[in-house]
């Protein structure tokens, strides 16, 4: 069976939206029409994605599981298309590093080419470069590795981020033994926060600390929370990371540059 991507594209809006209507209007089309081509992706998988009923729309068990699968699918296919059409070279990055002056010296060396920038998560930094999404990306480590080739840039060092009240907030530094006890919010202890900024906010309202590497805090620098350097704690570790079976020109001219910059 050929898997049409249109379909896929409309089955992921309606999870998306969890709503059929909300899910047309995204994309611009009668609502109608998509509920004809779910059921006809339905049929032609030989499963039920959705439970519709008068409390709402909700995804069954395989409509879970092709949802995990379709996001990946989609970029994929969404990267084959820019990579085959005007050349392009995309570069991800983790919150707080910048990649500009590396960036900079590639595109004064080819005028024509059209480079993008991707802010990338702790989620998706690896998953970004094996969908083809960026060519090449910035990554904080530790991640797996299974797939890429990774060169080390730099480290720098950790830092925990208080509320300007916290009792270790004057301090010019702190031990890992001092944050004892303390609520440390972080994306694995708490998955419904993703991104730097959600883990800001919850310390600035709720307290508790969030330990960041140093160009993060900088970057992300509020007047009601402070950094204190934790001078016990192991550096974050930067590399640049690609995808081990995409050997180019292009890619291994931006590696030379990153490293030398």
């Amino acid at each position: 069976m050929d898997l049409d991507l249109r379909k896929l594209r409309y089955f992921v809006a309606v999870a998306e939206h969890l709503n059929f209507g909300r899910a047309a209007e995204a994309l611009h089309i009668a609502q109608p029409v998509l509920s004809r081509q779910i059921r006809a992706l339905e049929a032609e998988l030989g499963a039920q994605l959705f439970d519709r009923s008068s409390s709402g729309t909700v995804l069954t068990g395989a409509g879970v599981r092709l949802l995990d699968d379709a996001r990946p699918l989609l970029a994929s296919a969404s990267a084959l298309v820019r990579r085959v059409g005007v050349e392009s070279f995309t570069v991800g990055f983790m919150p707080g590093l910048i990649v500009t002056p590396a960036v900079r010296v590639l595109a004064s060396r080819h005028p024509g080419l059209r480079i993008d920038v991707l802010r990338t998560t702790w989620e998706d930094q690896v998953e970004v470069i094996h969908d083809g999404r960026v060519d090449v990306g910035y990554v904080r480590l530790p991640v797996v590795v299974d797939g890429l080739s990774c060169v080390p840039l730099f480290s720098e060092p950790r830092v925990v981020v208080l509320p300007v009240s916290h009792r270790l907030a004057d301090k010019e530094s702190v031990l890992e033994a001092d944050l004892a006890g303390e609520l440390r919010v972080h994306h694995a202890t708490m998955p419904e926060i993703r991104t730097v900024e959600e883990k800001l906010e919850h310390v600035a309202l709720h307290g508790g600390v969030a330990v960041l590497p140093l160009s993060t805090a900088v970057f992300y620098s509020r007047e009601d929370l402070v950094h204190v350097p934790v001078s016990d704690m192991a550096p974050d570790e930067v590399a640049l990371a690609w995808a081990a079976h995409r050997q180019t020109p292009l890619l291994a001219e931006f590696i030379a540059i990153a490293r030398q910059v």
